[in-house]
């Protein structure tokens, strides 16, 4: 392999001749050979649109030139249009601080513009530290490159996938108004449920969902810019803070502003364990729906069988024809996934040290993982599981009459002990609640009929 070599403040490295990054990026890619996991291309992304915002505010306050401005904004772009994805090598596990994801940021910025500067005009050469993060401080840029991928991936992913699932669960509700079936508590029988509020359930708990991620977004939208390395915003001149967050908000199409409070914006990693927890929870209720939707088309005979999905391919490589509720198994171990990355991100944001917390590239990592894989099981479930969801209303009818808890219906006219011998009678003889109810002379067969309706009972 060719080499060239790079400098930085402590001495010279060789980097590969055709690499885009320097030496501070290039020690990093060396010195931690540790896993797979590759810093998310959503902060990368977010890093773009925040060095081109910290040019953009650097120019309107007179600390840039609007041709190294225009110079730097132009790499961001290329940046953000996937153009550059292989000159972000670096890994995870790294340090805290996501120092050196910053300067390989700035390091590819800073090359790359300067192998474009001589057809832009621009005179001299661009420097990673003194120019593509002049006013800024890694210990601002990393959590501010946080919240902005986490707010996009949130409104721009996550929000619409919730939103489509739940309009294919509104769908269904119509689709099946008016259909009864067995209810059930503790995995027992109980009252009867039209099958249309049991799905009304389901809706719900996304909507919750999606509401309380919503509430979540104005924390998340307090961008730490400005503070530079320990909140006092040393090298960074008056208005910095509040231009840059405006120039992001520009650039991204979401209303981020500075947070007020810069010491809490460095140390502190509330505003993302908070919106997790959000997050977390919309995995629980997505555990539930799936679990419910996989027991409801149990069987095909041996099971409950009360409702139909999509058979989307084999389910066994020895039992020829069995089909498996594979959508919602993917549904429940992503669910499982994501609270494994609550539970990492709530002991990461719990380790703040004095004005800095140094866990931020595993929350991150985790963060936009949840994220990510979330977004896609909900769109693969909505897609190859809900969408084709039918009841077999044949099914429902036998269950729903088979159900000793339509018993609840006689209360109101022989009381709730004379109701449970009428179940308990039916239940141990095998024989209907009707013959119990009658043989026990607690109503007449006319009065009995008059009164036990399981389609009104909802």
């Amino acid at each position: 392999m060719d080499y060239r070599i790079e400098h930085d403040s402590m001495g010279e490295m060789r980097v590969p001749a055709n690499a885009l990054w320097g030496a501070q990026t290039q020690r990093s890619h060396e010195n931690f050979r540790i896993g797979t996991e590759r810093m998310p291309r959503e902060i990368i992304r977010a890093f773009a649109v925040l060095k081109k915002a910290a040019a953009r505010a650097n120019c309107s306050l007179g600390r840039m030139d609007d041709a190294t401005c225009a110079l730097i904004g132009e790499v961001c772009d290329e940046i953000l249009e996937g153009l550059h994805d292989d000159a972000f090598p670096l890994v995870v596990w790294q340090t805290g601080s996501g120092t050196q994801s910053n300067m390989n940021v700035n390091e590819v910025v800073a090359n790359r513009a300067n192998q474009l500067r001589d057809e832009r005009g621009v005179a001299r050469a661009l420097h990673p530290n003194d120019t593509v993060n002049m006013s800024q401080s890694s210990n601002d840029t990393f959590p501010t490159a946080l919240h902005i991928a986490a707010t996009l991936a949130l409104t721009n992913r996550l929000l619409p996938a919730i939103r489509t699932l739940a309009s294919t669960f509104e769908r269904l509700e119509r689709e099946h108004e008016g259909v009864v079936k067995a209810g059930r508590t503790h995995l027992q029988d109980a009252v009867p449920i039209a099958f249309s509020q049991e799905i009304s359930g389901w809706r719900g708990m996304l909507e919750a969902s999606a509401a309380q991620i919503e509430a979540t977004l104005p924390q998340l939208s307090l961008l730490a810019l400005g503070g530079t390395a320990v909140g006092t915003g040393l090298n960074a001149p008056d208005g910095f803070d509040v231009a840059v967050a405006r120039e992001v908000s520009d650039l991204c199409g979401h209303p981020f502003a500075t947070d007020p409070n810069k010491f809490h914006a460095l140390t502190s990693k509330d505003a993302v364990a908070f919106a997790h927890g959000a997050v977390r929870t919309l995995a629980a209720n997505l555990m539930k729906i799936a679990n419910d939707v996989r027991w409801l088309a149990s069987g095909p005979r041996n099971g409950l069988g009360e409702i139909t999905i999509p058979e989307n391919e084999p389910g066994s490589s020895i039992m020829p024809g069995k089909v498996n509720p594979t959508q919602c198994e993917a549904v429940t171990m992503v669910a499982v996934q994501v609270m494994g990355n609550d539970a990492t991100i709530g002991f990461a944001a719990s380790q703040g040290n004095f004005e800095l917390n140094v866990f931020m590239p595993v929350i991150a990592y985790d963060f936009l993982q949840s994220v990510g894989l979330l977004s896609d099981a909900i769109v693969s479930f909505d897609q190859h599981c809900a969408t084709g969801i039918c009841a077999n209303r044949e099914k429902m009818e036998q269950n729903l009459n088979e159900s000793l808890m339509l018993v609840t219906c006689l209360n109101p006219h022989i009381g709730y002990e004379n109701a449970a011998r009428v179940a308990h009678k039916a239940y141990e003889e095998g024989g209907s609640l009707r013959e119990a109810c009658l043989a026990l002379g607690y109503l007449s067969g006319e009065e009995f009929d008059r009164v036990f309706k399981p389609e009104e009972m909802v």
